[in-house]
């Protein structure tokens, strides 16, 4: 099958994106390949197509299971068979997809880089035909990366077990020069490589900030200005509720979503807009990845993220359709304090993140030497009132701890409920007869649940107890019983984060932090906010600005943002005229000045209204020319 076969064939489309069909032409020659591509430029479909064109199965490593579920759940739809691997998952579950990865016909096996480290993973990827190894978020295999994970550090170790042909492809969405040289030295490619990267210039993206204190008000204005699909991010889970009423209440369709929601609460809100029913999602920065809505005509920060990665990211899911979008910026002092606030509270004490690292082992029980390997359901609120944490700090404890490769914290995974018969048939019917009450609920468990004596299925607990004519309460009191009478193995569906220790509990005073490298993420934190800032502040092109930060070389001046069109405007406002005319009056009252001198008192973006409004002056008499081009102020 040639790529452009499988495309029309899985995707339905006759033609690839740019540089998409050289990518992928450049996997299938063997070669390993770095691929560049912005926001919605379609790079799955660059490791997808060439393993599907290939014999044997593809590994693609990625650290976001929301990302991999949605990924493997698209690809089974089309009729390719995948599986996905992560954090949370029992052992059974595990062992029983890596046996179909060996033996069935299967095209993907996605793993995030822990499971990929694993033994079990390992020796079986030994025996699997393996055709391509993908690697997705490739950034945060780089300390230089605004997401650095140490786990992506052991990838290039699997390629010691696999055939020395098999390719790597690494994928990422931003990159500056130090990461995208990095990514290569880290992942071991080899001396025939290619590096494919598109522009991350956005011809129909119009980049915009404004300086706002009431940003609600503002808020409100650009959406009735801007119609169409938005998304606007906020900084916290309360935010999300907060405005999404606030803009229902001025009859907009709207919706919120966080981490904090539901799988399928969360799936549902995703769907609703998806299909334009509702017009505004307001979200935290968990909402968007791997979402591919190409009619977003808005994305409206209201708060300004820690980095420009991470807003050009979120600002890049407007326009995906090529017709005019806009990213805007709300932004004013309290986001430049609330930046410098965070980024001390990032980089707590050593002690603090040790005082940490020591409540997480009384929390899950955890005898020193013991845990390795192991994931835990993780509710922050819980743990940090048990030992007293401010929720913040105890967030950044963990993130330095992940960073030091001691633990991974995964975002909420959903997990279902499920059931398996654990008795055998003859004592089923005996215990049936001993608990007549039981009789009805074990009979509709064994019509309805087929293969419960083999392995876990699933159950939707409302769905059953409404066909038992029962509450939810009462059913799962009932199965709580069969599990305590050891008739099932019943596990209530979860939606939590994972916790999970990479090595072994330590004793406290054996956790070493490593000083230079904490030092090194802070400074490199540091200039992410400076960046950010300047962003924000800058009267240079915001588009050029993004373009310099991502070392594109001398990026254009796009046109349409907020600074350009200011530039570019000539006629100044009643308010402005009357401020300027103020300010030329102050300059020149005691002394004549040259024009040059004047002007360099006003930002260069202003030039062309402040010669409109010296051209007021003169042509109304209150400035005057003298013979050696000096103005001068002759109004009373």
């Amino acid at each position: 099958m040639t790529p452009q076969q499988a495309l029309k064939k899985h995707w339905g489309y006759d033609n690839f994106r740019p540089l998409q069909l050289d990518i992928i032409q450049s996997v299938l020659d063997g070669i390993d390949t770095l691929a560049l591509l912005p926001t919605g430029g379609g790079k799955s479909v660059c490791f997808q197509v060439p393993a599907i064109c290939s014999e044997g199965i593809a590994i693609v490593v990625s650290p976001l299971i929301a990302l991999m579920k949605d990924q493997v759940k698209n690809l089974t739809d089309r009729g390719i068979r995948a599986y996905a691997i992560y954090s949370g998952m029992n052992i059974k579950d595990i062992d029983r997809i890596l046996d179909n990865c060996v033996h069935g016909q299967t095209k993907f096996l996605y793993l995030s880089p822990e499971r990929l480290a694993s033994e079990i993973a390992i020796e079986r990827i030994k025996k699997m035909n393996v055709s391509l190894l993908a690697i997705d978020e490739a950034h945060c295999i780089s300390q230089w990366g605004y997401d650095f994970r140490p786990s992506y550090l052991n990838i290039a170790e699997i390629r010691e077990v696999l055939d020395p042909k098999v390719p790597v492809i690494a994928l990422t969405a931003t990159a500056t020069t130090p990461v995208v040289v990095d990514i290569q030295e880290k992942l071991a490619f080899r001396e025939q490589r290619k590096v494919f990267q598109k522009s991350f210039a956005r011809d129909n993206l119009a980049y915009v900030v404004l300086q706002e204190e009431n940003k609600r008000a503002k808020l409100l204005d650009i959406l009735k200005k801007v119609k169409g699909s938005s998304v606007v991010y906020v900084l916290n889970r309360r935010e999300t509720k907060e405005i999404a009423l606030f803009l229902r209440k001025n009859r907009i369709t709207a919706d919120y979503y966080h981490a904090g929601l539901s799988n399928p609460k969360r799936s549902e809100i995703q769907e609703a807009w998806i299909k334009n029913k509702t017009r505004v999602i307001v979200a935290t920065n968990a909402f968007g990845m791997g979402i591919d809505k190409p009619d977003v005509r808005s994305v409206v920060h209201i708060t300004l993220p820690d980095s420009l990665e991470a807003y050009f990211q979120e600002a890049g899911r407007a326009g995906r359709d090529g017709k005019k979008a806009y990213g805007v910026l709300l932004y004013n002092q309290t986001d430049r304090d609330r930046l410098q606030k965070q980024l001390i509270q990032a980089f707590p004490p050593l002690k603090e993140i040790r005082q940490v690292y020591q409540a997480l082992g009384s929390y899950y029980q955890l005898a020193i030497g013991s845990g390795f390997g192991h994931s835990f359901d993780f509710n922050l609120v819980d743990f940090s009132r048990k030992f007293n944490f401010e929720p913040i700090k105890a967030v950044h404890a963990l993130k330095i701890l992940v960073k030091e490769g001691i633990l991974e914290l995964s975002e909420n995974v959903f997990f279902p409920s499920t059931l398996q018969i654990i008795t055998k048939k003859e004592f089923l019917y005996d215990y049936m007869l001993r608990n007549p009450k039981m009789e009805r609920l074990v009979k509709t468990i064994l019509r309805s649940y087929q293969g419960a004596f083999n392995h876990d299925v699933n159950v939707k607990e409302e769905r059953l107890a409404q066909f038992l004519k029962m509450s939810k309460f009462e059913l799962v009191k009932s199965l709580e019983k069969l599990q305590r009478d050891q008739i099932i193995r019943y596990k209530p569906k979860k939606d939590m984060p994972q916790l999970t220790f990479l090595v072994e509990r330590l004793n406290v005073q054996n956790v070493a932090i490593d000083k230079e490298l904490y030092g090194f993420l802070k400074l490199r934190q540091e200039k992410r906010v400076e960046a950010a800032l300047n962003y924000a502040e800058s009267l240079q092109c915001r588009s050029q600005l993004l373009l310099d930060y991502f070392d594109e070389e001398n990026p254009p001046v796009c046109g349409k943002c907020d600074v350009c069109l200011e530039r570019h405007r000539e006629v100044p406002t009643d308010e402005e005229l009357k401020a300027m005319s103020t300010k030329i009056k102050q300059l020149l009252y005691r002394k004549a000045l040259p024009l040059k001198e004047i002007s360099s008192s006003f930002s260069p973006n202003q030039l062309k209204r402040v010669l409109y409004v010296i051209s007021y002056l003169i042509d109304n008499d209150f400035v005057a020319q003298d013979s050696n081009k000096l103005l001068k102020w002759i109004a009373s």
